[in-house]
């Protein structure tokens, strides 16, 4: 606990408290007041208090349950300025101090939270940005870089979808048993896009929010747990954690690293071997499916010789499920492995992806295997234009430079 006046410590720990416990205070209000407005704004309102009283009181000894309370009484105070919710008031006096009832299949705020923002009636990329903007607390800059979408239309796309909510009264629980397969994919794309964010941070300096990554992978296992015959929920928690095993070599002393030269026995041994022999089990099934094969091309990267011809033929079979200039991207550099840089350049070039800074570095380093070292120099510089991350701008940077 950190003293009064400690105020460096105080902001420390309302950070964490807000990375760690954002997506279980919202959906502990959501759940008591059925009000997705009323419960961020009550959020908000609490951390503006920490904000003022940490620092000079001290971070009190649970911080998590003082954030929690606060914010119920700033939504009781809410209730109270609005008289016409008098009726709403007294049931939520009469809630307050007693313990709620478990709901649905899953006694979990957060995963709850999860199939609210995933209803059937609001478009994929909605559910997404909902879920990344209520579950995982993201601002809506970070949220919009994380989407490639400009930030004003996503404050829009967010504030229509939980004006749409509160009207079409969606219920805060996880759905029936048999309904729950309809609802998975929003699910399953909103918790990669939060492990992303995790584990590759648009918006800390560091380059990663463990805690993020390690949530999405709790709430990926209960996911399993939930619908055990669903082969894709198995391999989004296989591709997490592959990818978080190698989360202890990719920044060495502030340093990016990239895949294949990483020091490998800095990877999480066991998180690998759980991972891998997720795929393996998957592969038996013979019911592919995108995150399956994502995590099919993240095992092999593991092999100590990356069988690169089998990784195109995992690209090819991802084309066929989930077709995108991106997947085509990822694609074109195995096959430089296996056809050389002329022709993934080629079909580097065919792609409309100029907005996009990882085409421009893909575009770099193909021309630097081809000698072509000013026009690879040219793309880096393209790519530092379209504000990649702290940590990837300081590693195009040395590129760009030769150190």
């Amino acid at each position: 606990m950190s003293g009064p006046g400690d105020g460096s410590g105080a902001g420390a720990a309302l950070a964490g408290v807000v990375r760690e416990e954002h997506g279980r205070i919202v959906g502990a209000l959501v759940r008591r007041y059925g009000d997705v407005d009323l419960a961020e704004d009550a959020v908000a309102e609490a951390l503006e208090v920490a904000w003022q009283k940490w620092p000079v009181d001290g971070v009190p000894p649970n911080p998590g349950a003082w954030l929690t309370t606060t914010a119920h009484r700033k939504a009781l105070d809410r209730l109270r300025r609005e008289s016409s919710r008098t009726h709403r008031e007294r049931e939520a006096t009469a809630m307050i101090d007693v313990p709620a009832e478990p709901l649905g299949v899953v006694d979990d705020d957060r995963l709850r939270l999860f199939f609210m923002c995933c209803h059937p009636s609001l478009a994929r990329e909605t559910q997404v940005a909902l879920t990344l903007r209520l579950v995982a607390g993201l601002s809506v800059a970070e949220i919009a870089a994380g989407l490639l979408v400009e930030e004003r239309a996503m404050a829009q796309r967010i504030t229509r979808a939980k004006r749409k909510i509160r009207d079409a009264r969606i219920p805060f629980r996880v759905p029936a048993r048999e309904d729950l397969p309809a609802r998975l994919g929003g699910v399953l794309a909103a918790l990669y896009l939060a492990f992303n964010e995790g584990y590759l941070s648009v918006g800390d300096a560091s380059g990663s929010r463990p805690d993020l990554a390690d949530e999405a992978i709790r709430l990926a296992r209960q996911l399993v747990a939930l619908l055990p015959a669903e082969p894709e929920a198995q391999g989004l928690l296989a591709l997490m954690l592959l990818t978080r095993a190698r989360d202890g070599a990719r920044v060495v002393e502030g340093r990016l690293v990239l895949l294949h030269e990483q020091d490998r026995s800095r990877w999480d041994p066991d998180l690998l071997a759980e991972g891998r022999l997720l795929v393996r089990a998957l592969l038996a099934i013979g019911r592919p499916g995108p995150y399956q094969v994502q995590a099919a091309i993240g095992a092999a990267h593991t092999d100590d010789q990356v069988p690169w011809a089998e990784v195109v033929a995992l690209y090819d079979l991802l084309l066929t499920l989930s077709p995108s200039p991106v997947v085509r991207l990822n694609r074109a550099l195995a096959l430089a492995r296996v056809e050389g840089p002329e022709e993934a350049l080629r079909l580097v070039d065919d792609l409309d992806l100029a907005s996009y800074h990882p085409w421009h570095v893909a575009r770099a380093h193909l021309l630097g295997e081809l000698g072509r070292d000013a026009e690879s120099r040219a793309a880096l510089d393209a790519a530092l234009a379209l504000d990649p991350t702290p940590l990837e701008r300081a590693h195009l940077t040395r590129l760009r430079d030769g150190a």
